[in-house]
Protein backbone atom coordinates (compact mmCIF):
# COMPACT_ATOMS: atom_id res chain seq x y z
CA UNK A 1 0.00 0.00 0.00
CA UNK A 2 0.79 3.37 -0.27
CA UNK A 3 3.23 4.96 2.50
CA UNK A 4 1.28 7.57 4.51
CA UNK A 5 2.29 10.83 4.57
CA UNK A 6 3.05 13.50 7.24
CA UNK A 7 -0.54 15.05 6.24
CA UNK A 8 -2.20 11.59 6.68
CA UNK A 9 -0.56 11.10 10.15
CA UNK A 10 -1.25 13.88 11.24
CA UNK A 11 -5.07 14.09 10.39
CA UNK A 12 -5.20 10.91 12.09
CA UNK A 13 -3.45 11.99 15.00
CA UNK A 14 -6.42 14.53 15.34
CA UNK A 15 -8.96 12.21 14.91
CA UNK A 16 -7.26 9.78 17.32
CA UNK A 17 -6.79 12.97 19.99
CA UNK A 18 -10.78 14.01 19.70
CA UNK A 19 -11.78 9.95 19.81
CA UNK A 20 -9.68 9.98 22.96
CA UNK A 21 -11.54 12.41 24.84
CA UNK A 22 -15.33 11.51 23.39
CA UNK A 23 -14.44 7.68 24.76
CA UNK A 24 -13.29 9.04 27.51
CA UNK A 25 -16.37 11.16 28.49
CA UNK A 26 -18.49 8.25 28.07
CA UNK A 27 -16.01 6.08 30.50
CA UNK A 28 -17.04 8.76 32.96
CA UNK A 29 -20.11 9.05 32.25
CA UNK A 30 -20.20 5.07 32.85
CA UNK A 31 -18.54 4.98 35.58
CA UNK A 32 -20.56 8.29 37.57
CA UNK A 33 -23.75 5.83 36.60
CA UNK A 34 -22.50 2.79 38.73
CA UNK A 35 -22.71 5.35 41.51
CA UNK A 36 -26.09 7.26 40.49
CA UNK A 37 -29.04 5.62 42.66
CA UNK A 38 -31.21 5.64 39.36
CA UNK A 39 -28.89 3.34 37.81
CA UNK A 40 -30.86 -0.12 36.96
CA UNK A 41 -29.67 -3.17 39.02
CA UNK A 42 -27.07 -5.01 37.01
CA UNK A 43 -24.03 -7.02 37.22
CA UNK A 44 -21.18 -5.04 37.05
CA UNK A 45 -18.57 -7.63 35.60
CA UNK A 46 -18.27 -10.83 34.79
CA UNK A 47 -15.41 -13.26 35.01
CA UNK A 48 -13.44 -14.42 32.22
CA UNK A 49 -10.53 -16.72 33.30
CA UNK A 50 -10.26 -16.41 37.04
CA UNK A 51 -11.62 -14.18 39.91
CA UNK A 52 -9.04 -11.05 39.58
CA UNK A 53 -9.65 -11.47 35.06
CA UNK A 54 -13.01 -9.78 34.49
CA UNK A 55 -14.74 -7.68 31.86
CA UNK A 56 -17.56 -5.29 32.22
CA UNK A 57 -20.17 -3.87 29.93
CA UNK A 58 -17.92 -0.86 29.08
CA UNK A 59 -14.80 -2.44 27.74
CA UNK A 60 -16.43 -5.89 25.95
CA UNK A 61 -15.06 -4.16 22.55
CA UNK A 62 -12.03 -5.38 23.34
CA UNK A 63 -13.37 -8.94 23.84
CA UNK A 64 -14.58 -9.35 20.34
CA UNK A 65 -10.89 -10.25 20.28
CA UNK A 66 -9.35 -11.40 23.48
CA UNK A 67 -12.24 -14.05 23.94
CA UNK A 68 -10.62 -16.06 20.84
CA UNK A 69 -8.44 -19.42 21.62
CA UNK A 70 -5.96 -18.82 19.87
CA UNK A 71 -4.88 -15.29 20.71
CA UNK A 72 -2.80 -15.22 17.35
CA UNK A 73 -0.87 -12.14 16.81
CA UNK A 74 -3.15 -10.33 13.79
CA UNK A 75 -0.82 -6.86 13.56
CA UNK A 76 1.14 -6.84 10.61
CA UNK A 77 2.70 -3.73 8.19
CA UNK A 78 -0.39 -2.59 7.30
CA UNK A 79 -2.15 0.68 8.92
CA UNK A 80 -3.61 -0.80 11.66
CA UNK A 81 -5.51 0.50 14.96
CA UNK A 82 -5.11 -1.25 18.53
CA UNK A 83 -7.80 0.19 21.44
CA UNK A 84 -8.05 -0.95 24.90
CA UNK A 85 -11.89 0.60 25.73
CA UNK A 86 -11.22 0.43 29.10
CA UNK A 87 -7.35 -0.58 30.97
CA UNK A 88 -7.35 -0.96 34.61
CA UNK A 89 -10.67 -3.06 34.71
CA UNK A 90 -10.49 -4.19 37.99
CA UNK A 91 -10.02 -0.48 38.89
CA UNK A 92 -12.79 0.75 37.31
CA UNK A 93 -15.21 -2.01 39.09
CA UNK A 94 -13.86 -0.51 42.32
CA UNK A 95 -13.94 2.88 41.41
CA UNK A 96 -9.68 3.19 41.67
CA UNK A 97 -9.30 6.04 39.85
CA UNK A 98 -6.47 4.50 37.76
CA UNK A 99 -8.06 3.45 34.75
CA UNK A 100 -8.25 4.91 31.16
CA UNK A 101 -8.67 4.72 27.14
CA UNK A 102 -6.20 3.47 25.52
CA UNK A 103 -5.99 4.65 21.15
CA UNK A 104 -2.91 3.25 19.56
CA UNK A 105 -2.42 3.59 15.89
CA UNK A 106 0.59 1.43 13.89
CA UNK A 107 2.22 1.10 10.63
CA UNK A 108 4.57 -0.91 9.62
CA UNK A 109 4.25 -2.99 13.12
CA UNK A 110 5.69 -0.03 14.82
CA UNK A 111 3.04 2.46 17.17
CA UNK A 112 2.99 5.60 15.51
CA UNK A 113 0.05 7.43 17.32
CA UNK A 114 -0.83 7.03 20.66
CA UNK A 115 -3.57 8.26 23.10
CA UNK A 116 -4.53 7.38 26.44
CA UNK A 117 -7.04 9.46 28.49
CA UNK A 118 -7.46 8.69 32.48
CA UNK A 119 -10.81 10.98 33.01
CA UNK A 120 -11.20 10.90 36.50
CA UNK A 121 -7.69 12.15 36.86
CA UNK A 122 -8.59 14.69 33.74
CA UNK A 123 -5.23 13.33 32.25
CA UNK A 124 -4.33 13.06 28.45
CA UNK A 125 -1.47 11.56 26.72
CA UNK A 126 -0.97 11.75 23.34
CA UNK A 127 2.05 11.12 20.96
CA UNK A 128 2.55 11.46 16.90
CA UNK A 129 5.94 9.66 15.55
CA UNK A 130 7.97 12.78 15.35
CA UNK A 131 5.78 15.42 16.51
CA UNK A 132 6.76 14.78 20.49
CA UNK A 133 4.62 13.32 23.21
CA UNK A 134 2.49 15.85 25.46
CA UNK A 135 -0.07 15.86 28.37
CA UNK A 136 -2.82 17.75 29.10
CA UNK A 137 -4.73 17.87 32.48
CA UNK A 138 -8.24 19.97 32.67
CA UNK A 139 -8.43 21.05 29.24
CA UNK A 140 -4.82 23.44 30.23
CA UNK A 141 -2.02 23.90 27.34
CA UNK A 142 -0.25 20.22 26.56
CA UNK A 143 3.16 20.46 28.47
CA UNK A 144 5.90 17.78 26.46
CA UNK A 145 7.23 14.96 27.62
CA UNK A 146 8.87 14.19 30.15
CA UNK A 147 7.58 17.10 32.58
CA UNK A 148 10.96 17.37 34.17
CA UNK A 149 12.87 19.06 31.30
CA UNK A 150 15.28 21.61 32.15
CA UNK A 151 17.99 19.30 32.17
CA UNK A 152 16.35 15.87 31.90
CA UNK A 153 17.38 14.13 34.98
CA UNK A 154 20.15 10.86 34.22
CA UNK A 155 19.77 7.57 34.98
CA UNK A 156 20.43 7.35 38.83
CA UNK A 157 24.54 6.13 38.82
CA UNK A 158 23.88 2.99 41.00
CA UNK A 159 20.39 2.07 39.06
CA UNK A 160 17.98 0.80 39.91
CA UNK A 161 18.69 1.89 43.36
CA UNK A 162 17.46 5.10 43.80
CA UNK A 163 14.95 4.54 41.40
CA UNK A 164 10.71 3.93 41.39
CA UNK A 165 9.93 0.54 39.85
CA UNK A 166 6.56 0.10 38.75
CA UNK A 167 5.10 -3.73 38.15
CA UNK A 168 2.03 -5.29 37.81
CA UNK A 169 0.84 -9.36 39.46
CA UNK A 170 -0.88 -10.17 36.30
CA UNK A 171 -3.95 -12.42 35.64
CA UNK A 172 -2.05 -15.47 36.18
CA UNK A 173 -2.41 -16.27 39.64
CA UNK A 174 -1.52 -20.13 39.39
CA UNK A 175 -0.11 -20.92 42.50
CA UNK A 176 2.54 -23.21 41.27
CA UNK A 177 6.58 -23.74 41.79
CA UNK A 178 8.49 -21.49 38.89
CA UNK A 179 4.98 -19.77 37.62
CA UNK A 180 4.66 -17.00 36.38
CA UNK A 181 3.39 -15.75 39.57
CA UNK A 182 6.29 -16.86 42.00
CA UNK A 183 8.71 -15.42 39.16
CA UNK A 184 7.37 -12.18 39.63
CA UNK A 185 6.84 -12.27 43.49
CA UNK A 186 11.27 -12.87 43.49
CA UNK A 187 11.81 -10.31 40.93
CA UNK A 188 10.06 -7.87 43.02
CA UNK A 189 11.88 -8.66 46.31
CA UNK A 190 15.16 -8.82 44.40
CA UNK A 191 14.46 -5.12 43.61
CA UNK A 192 13.06 -4.07 47.02
CA UNK A 193 15.82 -5.24 49.18
CA UNK A 194 18.75 -3.97 49.94
CA UNK A 195 22.03 -3.66 47.76
CA UNK A 196 24.07 -6.34 48.14
CA UNK A 197 21.71 -8.99 49.76
CA UNK A 198 19.42 -11.48 47.88
CA UNK A 199 23.04 -13.27 46.56
CA UNK A 200 23.99 -9.47 44.71
CA UNK A 201 20.79 -9.35 43.24
CA UNK A 202 19.25 -6.46 45.67
CA UNK A 203 18.44 -3.41 44.01
CA UNK A 204 17.57 -0.79 46.61
CA UNK A 205 14.72 0.82 44.87
CA UNK A 206 13.01 4.12 45.77
CA UNK A 207 9.72 2.12 45.66
CA UNK A 208 7.16 -0.68 43.92
CA UNK A 209 4.53 1.07 42.48
CA UNK A 210 1.75 -0.91 40.96
CA UNK A 211 -1.31 0.90 39.06
CA UNK A 212 -3.38 -1.92 37.66
CA UNK A 213 -3.03 -0.24 34.46
CA UNK A 214 -0.43 -1.58 31.84
CA UNK A 215 -1.34 1.93 30.07
CA UNK A 216 -0.77 4.33 33.02
CA UNK A 217 2.21 3.00 34.02
CA UNK A 218 4.05 3.71 30.55
CA UNK A 219 2.34 6.70 30.70
CA UNK A 220 4.09 7.50 33.64
CA UNK A 221 7.25 6.28 32.63
CA UNK A 222 6.78 8.97 30.14
CA UNK A 223 5.80 11.81 31.97
CA UNK A 224 8.88 11.09 34.37
CA UNK A 225 7.02 9.79 37.53
CA UNK A 226 8.05 6.06 36.95
CA UNK A 227 11.94 5.30 36.41
CA UNK A 228 11.73 1.98 35.12
CA UNK A 229 8.98 -0.55 34.45
CA UNK A 230 9.09 -4.22 34.11
CA UNK A 231 6.29 -6.58 32.92
CA UNK A 232 4.53 -9.64 31.98
CA UNK A 233 1.72 -11.22 30.09
CA UNK A 234 0.40 -7.58 28.30
CA UNK A 235 -1.32 -7.86 25.22
CA UNK A 236 -0.66 -5.53 22.24
CA UNK A 237 -4.11 -3.10 23.34
CA UNK A 238 -2.70 -2.80 26.74
CA UNK A 239 0.53 -1.56 25.66
CA UNK A 240 0.16 0.13 22.10
CA UNK A 241 -0.35 3.67 22.96
CA UNK A 242 2.18 3.97 25.64
CA UNK A 243 4.88 2.18 23.64
CA UNK A 244 4.46 5.18 21.26
CA UNK A 245 4.28 8.15 24.00
CA UNK A 246 7.11 6.38 25.55
CA UNK A 247 9.19 6.33 22.79
CA UNK A 248 8.23 9.92 21.62
CA UNK A 249 9.25 11.17 25.30
CA UNK A 250 12.52 9.56 25.02
CA UNK A 251 11.91 6.61 26.66
CA UNK A 252 13.23 3.08 26.07
CA UNK A 253 10.76 0.06 25.66
CA UNK A 254 12.83 -3.29 25.26
CA UNK A 255 12.39 -7.42 26.27
CA UNK A 256 11.83 -8.11 29.95
CA UNK A 257 13.81 -11.42 29.76
CA UNK A 258 17.09 -11.43 29.83
CA UNK A 259 19.24 -13.02 27.15
CA UNK A 260 22.09 -15.32 27.69
CA UNK A 261 24.77 -12.46 27.92
CA UNK A 262 22.57 -9.44 29.46
CA UNK A 263 25.94 -7.53 29.64
CA UNK A 264 26.74 -7.29 25.76
CA UNK A 265 24.06 -8.37 24.33
CA UNK A 266 22.56 -5.69 21.77
CA UNK A 267 19.69 -3.67 23.18
CA UNK A 268 16.76 -3.72 20.91
CA UNK A 269 13.48 -2.30 21.07
CA UNK A 270 10.78 -4.66 21.86
CA UNK A 271 8.43 -6.43 19.51
CA UNK A 272 5.01 -5.28 20.07
CA UNK A 273 3.23 -8.84 20.19
CA UNK A 274 6.01 -10.63 22.86
CA UNK A 275 4.40 -10.01 25.82
CA UNK A 276 7.66 -9.16 27.52
CA UNK A 277 8.01 -5.33 28.27
CA UNK A 278 10.53 -3.22 30.37
CA UNK A 279 10.79 0.15 30.18
CA UNK A 280 12.70 3.18 31.14
CA UNK A 281 11.93 7.13 31.41
CA UNK A 282 13.70 9.31 29.07
CA UNK A 283 17.12 10.17 30.60
CA UNK A 284 19.49 13.38 30.52
CA UNK A 285 23.21 12.68 30.08
CA UNK A 286 25.51 11.88 33.39
CA UNK A 287 28.93 12.82 33.42
CA UNK A 288 30.79 10.39 30.69
CA UNK A 289 27.37 8.78 29.47
CA UNK A 290 24.90 10.46 26.74
CA UNK A 291 20.97 9.12 28.38
CA UNK A 292 20.67 6.42 25.88
CA UNK A 293 23.91 4.27 27.62
CA UNK A 294 22.57 5.32 31.00
CA UNK A 295 19.07 3.85 29.78
CA UNK A 296 20.78 0.77 28.70
CA UNK A 297 23.02 0.78 31.70
CA UNK A 298 20.03 0.42 33.65
CA UNK A 299 18.58 -2.27 31.36
CA UNK A 300 21.28 -4.43 31.84
CA UNK A 301 21.60 -4.10 35.43
CA UNK A 302 17.09 -5.06 35.47
CA UNK A 303 18.26 -7.95 33.66
CA UNK A 304 20.51 -9.02 36.43
CA UNK A 305 17.84 -8.92 39.06
CA UNK A 306 14.61 -10.50 37.11
CA UNK A 307 13.78 -13.82 36.49
CA UNK A 308 12.85 -15.04 32.77
CA UNK A 309 9.54 -15.21 32.28
CA UNK A 310 7.07 -17.29 30.21
CA UNK A 311 4.24 -16.09 28.36
CA UNK A 312 4.69 -17.46 24.68
CA UNK A 313 1.92 -17.11 22.35
CA UNK A 314 1.18 -18.34 18.71
CA UNK A 315 2.14 -15.64 15.67
CA UNK A 316 4.39 -13.48 18.15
Amino acid sequence: MPELSQEDLDGIYAFAVQLGKDAGRLLLDAARLRCSDDREPEQDHVEKANAVDLVTQTDEGEETYSKGTSRDYLIDDEPTWCVDPLDGTVNYIHLFPMFCISIGFIVNSVPTIGIIYAPFLSQLFTACRGRGAFLRTHDGPPQPLPLVRHPVPPMPAKAPSGCVFSCEWDKDRRDRPDSNMHRKVESFVNMAAEVGGRDGKGGMVHGVRSLGSATLDLAYAAMGAFDIWWEGGCWEWDVAAGICILQEAGGLVTTANSPDDPSTAPIEDVRLGSRLYLAIRPAGPLEMETGRQGQERTVREMWRRVRQLDYSRPGA
